[in-house]
């Protein structure tokens, strides 16, 4: 493994709620001056909820940097030092109102490594079922309004070809359940 190039200074230019933003100086391996610009943010998790009938939930939500509400597989944010698996549970509740009885982890991957280093970390979501006494309470955040639906993987299909879903955590954690389940599009 390649050792990690050390930053001599660290500016940090945004500190915001979701993730921050800093440029690091630094000597590239081939050794030349840079300032590279690093958006950090605490990493996620991407559910896969599939229903007893062999549909997948997604989630459809507003989202002001495309200016349009956008299909999606649900997702949230780690909490600073968050074991991954632990907030896939409460995101499921969070964004769906379901409580996985089993999370298979499908692999972490880093969607934007050239400027971001969020990991991903995907997860299949069986076995669900609605909260009941003994179950932690979780709500959604303030600023979404989420819609529901359940999806066969033909309907999919026919959304990533006419667009519909936009989103590419989306369309990268439909092919992750199962090798070519969507097939080519």
């Amino acid at each position: 493994m390649e050792k990690p190039v050390v930053p001599h200074a660290i500016r940090k230019v945004y500190d915001g709620r979701i993730f921050s933003v800093a440029v690091e100086s630094i000597t590239t391996p081939k050794g030349s001056p840079l300032d590279a610009e690093i958006v950090r943010h605490p990493g996620s998790v991407v559910l896969i909820p599939m229903t007893k009938a062999g549909e997948i939930i997604l989630v459809r939500q507003y989202r002001h940097a495309v200016g349009r509400r956008a299909w999606e597989l649900p997702a949230g944010s780690l909490e600073r030092n968050e074991d991954p698996k632990k907030a896939a549970f409460r995101e499921c509740q969070e964004e769906i109102g379901l409580i996985p009885s089993q999370l298979e982890p499908l692999g972490a991957f880093f969607p934007t490594p050239g400027y971001c280093d969020e990991e991903m970390h995907f997860y299949a979501a069986t076995g669900l079922r609605e909260p009941g006494p003994g179950d932690e309470d979780a709500q959604q955040d303030e600023d979404e309004d989420i819609e529901t639906r359940a999806f066969s993987v033909e309907q999919l299909r026919s959304m990533i070809k006419a667009g519909e879903i936009i989103d590419l955590k989306t369309v990268a954690g439909l092919t992750l359940i199962g090798a070519g389940l969507l097939g080519r599009v």
